[in-house]
């Protein structure tokens, strides 16, 4: 089975690719489905999560690049010239310089970085799991689910899935995206900047660190243009409700230290919640007022029999999908288990391909309120189906820490 990787790379010319290398950002987030964790158990995750940071920036109207009085001397710790990574100086990954622990997450806004080329070309890292890693498999899997054909949603996006838009970064390979979505801010109710994704979709885990230039883009192709509509398009009618950049984000401590682009390593346990900041001022408004709209997210990891239906929405970007447009399937679950001591993880019968990382997996519960319970993690290389975490006391930690340190802002 397939994990559907974080962004696209941004080469369009590569978005068929299927496996473990990452796709062409036209071609939307190949499968970047975001691995998420049940957590179940009284993990040590709960609080060590959260202790990644970011840092923000905001431009000077002068072509420079300012940031906060309190996070300059962060940056500086981590030896970031502003100047110089406005001018390209993030393209550099050496390893060494790679920021990969949890409070280590700096992201400083370069105005205009995300245009409409860049956000068209984004590709998604792919990430695959090969189906002999369930061949050990102790904890309960169902039977493989039949493939449920991913149908479009009718534009306009917004009128339709308020909450949901893509994430936007760049990684070694290149300009990558995925899918997300605005969830609830118990802090400031009716004004969150909160986004739910996937925990590949900001960072590479093990074997890496932070991704950069994270920033989300709700409602993107709103009006459900074409691929060479959206190529001439202005970068307002692509992104019809701003672009907001993460001056926060947070994974679990078992996505960074066990995830990885291949096989299930670390999937149970991949979201991530991302704080984020309007590229421009603006009205002031939050991500919620600008959209009209956030989901709750259910921490409850409500069984698979309690579960009538699952809708999961997406940009699917791989083939025979081009990324530009939003796509969603509605399936009842089944359970997939990857290790035994790990949470068991939702699964769903579904064509979306890379790309589709990340996007929410919500349902209806008895009071008839839509809720978020999972997203995009893995799936085959051959589509038909995805697999997403069940949140439970893991995702909740996280989700209060991000959400407690901006009470007061």
């Amino acid at each position: 089975m397939r994990r559907i990787r974080p962004p696209f790379i941004a080469r369009r010319e590569r978005g068929a690719r299927r496996g473990t290398s990452p796709v062409p950002a036209t071609v939307g987030l190949v499968l970047a489905l975001a691995i998420t964790a049940t957590a179940c158990g009284s993990d040590s995750g709960d609080s060590d999560a959260s202790r990644q940071s970011s840092a923000s920036a905001a431009d000077d109207g002068a072509g420079k690049i300012t940031i906060p009085d309190g996070l300059k001397d962060k940056l500086k710790e981590h030896g970031i010239d502003l100047d110089k990574w406005k001018n390209g100086a993030w393209k550099n990954w050496d390893k060494d310089d790679w920021l990969r622990e949890a409070e280590d997450y700096v992201n400083p806004i370069i105005e205009g970085l995300w245009d409409t080329d860049r956000m068209r070309e984004a590709d998604d890292p792919e990430k695959s799991v090969d189906e002999s890693d369930l061949a050990g498999d102790q904890g309960v899997t169902d039977p493989t689910p039949e493939a449920v054909d991913a149908k479009a949603v009718p534009p306009a996006y917004h009128a339709n899935a308020p909450e949901a838009g893509k994430v936007f970064f760049d990684g070694p390979e290149g300009t990558m995206v995925c899918s997300a979505t605005v969830v609830e801010d118990p802090a400031h109710p009716g004004k969150s900047n909160l986004v739910w994704t996937a925990g590949h979709c900001v960072h590479a885990g093990k074997n890496g660190g932070w991704y950069r230039n994270i920033a989300f883009v709700p409602s993107y192709n709103n009006a459900g243009r074409s691929s060479a509509e959206v190529e001439n398009a202005p970068r307002a009618e692509i992104a019809p409700y701003g672009v907001w950049w993460g001056d926060w984000a947070q994974t679990s401590d078992q996505w960074i230290e066990q995830g990885g682009s291949t096989g299930g390593d670390g999937a149970p346990y991949d979201f991530a919640v991302i704080h984020v900041t309007p590229e421009k001022g603006g009205s002031g408004k939050s991500l919620e007022e600008t959209v009209g709209s956030a989901l709750p997210v259910d921490f409850n990891a409500p069984a698979v029999t309690q579960v009538e239906s699952i809708t999961a929405t997406g940009y699917p970007a791989a083939e025979p999908f081009d990324g530009e447009t939003m796509y969603q399937c509605e399936d009842s679950p089944g359970r997939l288990s990857i290790v035994k001591a790990d949470p068991t993880m939702y699964r769903i019968g579904c064509t979306m391909t890379g790309g589709s990382s990340g996007g929410g997996w919500v349902t209806t519960g008895s009071d008839g309120t839509p809720a978020l319970i999972s997203n995009t993690s893995i799936g085959p290389v051959s589509s038909g189906w995805l697999a997403g975490p069940r949140l439970g006391k893991v995702a909740k930690g996280l989700y209060d820490e991000v959400s407690e340190k901006f009470a007061d802002q």
